[in-house]
């Protein structure tokens, strides 16, 4: 189905063909109605292309909550339809004719007729169900290779992420987020000093960023944390120690929050085990992550607060 600028009549084409419309002007397919456009847009234009019609007021509290989740799944559909826009406090005369008695008011105009409608602010996902009926949903974007290697380390897939970054690390030398990344995934295959070189081969400036410097934390904690045998003897002990250790293994894995939590809970629990050791890494979880990083803030926060 061809898609209009309802301004214009043209057909939408983008500069490349290939590109599948994907940088048409959202202005092209938002528009606000007046008597001067709506016959073009709303009767000629659905013709070609489905309108969204939204009937709204300024005074109307559910209209300003629909009209964003409108205009969003608008830019997402990209051009699938045209969202027309009536403000039926300043086009009185256009609300009479179609009728409109309160607001919002959602109507689908296809071939100049109307197919469907709503009242009232629907949920995203019950207008997502409702435009589903009589317009097909936008194809799912290809995931990134980044987003691809996250995905891979969440499925505890160590070696599809580690792939995915020497790629990107081969590709882009001079981006050393890719290298740090990589150093992530080699050491979540459970080879440290594979990871450890990755790190020592970085810029200092970059060896010493905030990233570079969690992954090197996991390294440190992973020498220190016990490893899974370990971890499995210690049952269902819940002493300080075991406690501690536990903790240990979440922060060496790269489960920070869990691990904090722990050392949190610890050091409420036993100030004097090792020496008020929950305290000291604690702090050296924040060392590790940085200043500014939100887990640091958070818990930095609580452990003021647990210490005055």
């Amino acid at each position: 189905m061809p898609i209009v600028d309802p301004r214009s009549g043209a057909p939408l084409t983008s500069e490349a063909e290939t590109s599948d419309t994907a940088g048409a002007d959202a202005a092209a397919y938002i528009v606000d109605l007046d008597m001067s456009n709506f016959q073009q847009v709303v009767l000629e234009g659905s013709m070609n292309t489905p309108v969204v019609l939204d009937c709204w007021a300024s005074w109307c509290e559910p209209c300003k909550n629909l009209m964003p989740v409108l205009e969003k799944l608008a830019r997402e559909y990209n051009g699938a339809f045209v969202l027309a826009k009536l403000n039926i406090e300043e086009h009185q005369q256009i609300a009479a004719q179609l009728g409109i008695r309160s607001v919002p008011d959602v109507k689908l105009i296809m071939q100049g007729q109307l197919y469907d409608e709503f009242q009232g602010a629907l949920p995203e996902g019950q207008i997502r169900e409702w435009l589903g009926k009589h317009i097909a949903a936008p194809a799912a974007p290809e995931a990134s290779p980044e987003e691809q290697a996250e995905a891979a380390l969440a499925a505890g897939d160590p070696a599809t992420a580690r792939a995915i970054y020497q790629q990107l690390v081969q590709d882009n030398p001079q981006q050393h987020d890719y290298q740090v990344d990589l150093a992530s995934a080699v050491l979540a295959e459970g080879q440290p000093e594979d990871a450890r070189a990755i790190l020592d081969n970085l810029p200092p400036e970059h060896r010493d960023a905030p990233r570079a410097r969690g992954v090197r934390a996991r390294l440190e904690f992973g020498e220190e944390a016990p490893n899974a045998e370990a971890l499995a003897a210690l049952g269902e002990r819940d002493d300080s120690e075991a406690q501690f250790l536990r903790a240990l293994r979440q922060v060496a894995d790269g489960n920070y929050e869990a691990g904090l939590d722990a050392l949190l809970t610890l050091m409420k629990r036993d100030r004097a085990y090792g020496d008020d050791a929950a305290k000291t890494t604690l702090v050296r979880v924040f060392d590790a992550l940085g200043a500014d990083h939100p887990l640091t803030v958070t818990y930095r926060r609580k452990l003021f607060a647990q210490l005055y």
